[in-house]
């Protein structure tokens, strides 16, 4: 189990926290980054496309006109995809992409991701990022005191912030995110992840059984 130090808003030590060897501390294993990836961003598309096909079209009951004597090429209904305004073959039609994955497959790729992270020191643990007013400008500096300033950044907390929420929105780069939600697409869109004490709690709570918490100091 590594320790890593944890530091508050001014990036002075205020501690220490061990991180749970089963979570920052696991295989890395990119190939399941990519199907849950995968998973996530099928999951998210529409499948609204729907194009009409020649049974769907309107009009062309009738043969357009006599079989023969025209010297044109026989035709039985203008609702033939050769006819403008015709039927579409083979088109798009409504579907859903969502598949599922096993939740080990899920759970694997999640903890290969954060120990990745880990392993590039691109994790940082926070005490506790609170914001009592909506200040884009204060957590602007927050960032800046970490060394963070400019860089793509996920922060992770364990619980809803709606004040933290909006004074991170403005910011580039930056994507804020619960613990219980926190998800491998986030991952690695993200160069820095800074989690608050609690966000480890919870993380060790949801991704390793019959944990309730982490030992800190």
């Amino acid at each position: 189990m590594a320790s890593l130090d944890v530091v508050n808003e001014k990036n002075e030590k205020a501690g220490s926290i061990d991180l749970p060897a089963e979570i920052f501390e696991a295989r890395v294993r990119p190939h399941l980054y990519h199907a849950e990836v995968l998973r996530q961003l099928a999951s998210r598309r529409k499948g609204t496309h729907s194009t009409k096909n020649r049974a769907a079209v309107s009009g062309g009951g009738a043969k357009p006109y006599k079989q023969k004597g025209t010297g044109r090429a026989r035709q039985g209904t203008t609702r033939a995809p050769q006819w403008a305004g015709g039927g579409v073959v083979f088109g798009p039609v409504p579907r859903g992409y969502s598949f599922k994955l096993p939740k080990k497959m899920r759970k694997a790729a999640l903890t290969s991701a954060l120990t990745q992270l880990a392993k590039d020191e691109s994790i940082i643990v926070v005490d506790d990022l609170s914001s009592s007013e909506y200040k884009t400008k204060a957590m602007a500096g927050v960032l800046d005191a970490l060394g963070l300033s400019g860089q793509k950044v996920l922060v992770v907390t364990d619980a809803a912030n709606p004040m933290l929420e909006a004074s991170l929105r403005n910011i580039p780069g930056v994507g804020l995110v619960r613990a219980e939600g926190l998800n491998v697409y986030d991952l690695l869109r993200h160069s820095k992840v800074v989690m608050t004490r609690g966000a480890v709690a919870s993380l060790e709570t949801r991704l390793v059984p019959g944990q309730s918490g982490v030992d800190s100091a």
